[in-house]
C-alpha cells in the first residue's frame, strides 16, 4: 500500500502544486469531471473547497462516498458524463472544473464546450491528457514500432483503454477553439515512468528526489516533449 501511495505521490505532485497555487486565494466551488473515487475530490475538499464530482460509474461513486464519509467530509457524487454535464451540474455554476485523463476517451471538442458552459466566466479548467511524443517513444522503447510509427502522425486508431493522445500545439488549439485562454503549460511524469518502479519504492529518499526532478523541468519547453502528461491551467473568456 505504501509503496502505491509512494509512486502515486510522484506521478501527481506536479499537478498539485500548479492546482494548489492557483487555488490558494480562497473556496471555490469545484466540478471533477471523471473524478471517479475521489483522488483528486477528496484532497480539494480538505482545503475548504466544494466538490462535486461527476463519473458515469455507480460503483466508483460509491467508493466515493465511503471515502468522503471516512474522512468525514461532504463530498458530492453524481452519475453523468461529457454528454449531459450541463444538466447535472448546471450551468454557470463552477469556479473550478477539473478534467484529468478523460478528454482522451470523449469527443474533445464536445467536452471543452460543456465544461465552458458550466463554468463562471473567468472560470478555471485544470486539464491533464496524455501526450503523443512520449506516447510514440514508450511505444517504440516497448517494442511496438507499428503502433509507434502509427501514432507518429496522429493516425493510429483510437485505443478504447488508452485513448487519444495529443501535442502541447493540439491542445492549444482546441482550448481556443472552445474560447479558453491557456495561462500555465506543465510537462508531467517526465522521467516518472521511466525509472524502474523498484528504485522509487526500495531506495531510501529516491520517490522525494525524483519529485524534486519532475518539479525542476515541469515548465521548461525543451523537456515537454518527453512528459508522458501535459497540464494545462486555462481561464474561459
Amino acid at each position: 500500500m505504501a509503496s502505491r501511495e509512494q509512486r502515486g505521490s510522484v506521478r501527481t505532485a506536479v499537478v498539485w502544486d500548479t492546482l494548489e497555487a492557483a487555488l490558494a486565494d480562497g473556496p471555490r466551488d469545484v466540478v471533477d469531471l471523471g473524478g471517479g473515487t475521489g483522488g483528486f475530490a477528496v484532497r480539494l475538499a480538505e482545503s475548504g473547497h466544494r466538490v462535486r464530482v461527476v463519473d458515469p460509474s455507480p460503483d466508483a461513486l460509491a467508493a466515493l462516498a465511503r471515502r468522503a464519509q471516512e474522512a468525514a467530509l461532504d463530498v458530492t457524487g453524481l452519475q453523468g458524463d461529457v454528454t449531459d454535464l450541463v444538466e447535472v451540474v448546471g450551468a454557470g455554476t463552477a469556479d473550478v472544473v477539473l478534467c484529468h485523463g478523460v478528454l482522451e476517451v470523449v469527443d474533445p471538442a464536445q467536452a471543452l464546450a460543456r465544461i465552458g458552459e458550466v463554468l463562471r466566466p473567468g472560470g478555471l479548467l485544470s486539464l491533464v491528457v496524455g501526450q503523443r511524443h512520449a506516447a510514440v517513444l514508450a511505444r517504440a522503447m516497448a517494442g511496438h514500432f507499428q503502433q509507434a510509427r502509427g501514432l507518429l502522425d496522429g493516425q493510429e486508431p483510437l485505443d478504447p483503454r488508452t485513448g487519444r493522445r495529443f501535442t502541447a500545439g493540439e491542445l492549444a488549439s482546441l482550448l481556443t477553439a472552445a474560447g479558453f485562454e491557456s495561462t500555465t503549460v506543465h510537462g508531467v511524469r517526465v522521467f516518472t515512468d521511466l525509472v524502474p518502479a523498484a528504485l522509487v519504492d526500495l531506495e531510501p529518499g529516491a520517490a522525494a528526489a525524483l519529485v524534486e526532478l519532475e518539479r525542476a523541468v515541469a515548465g521548461r519547453a525543451e523537456y515537454l516533449p518527453l512528459a508522458t502528461q501535459v497540464h494545462v491551467l486555462a481561464t474561459r473568456a
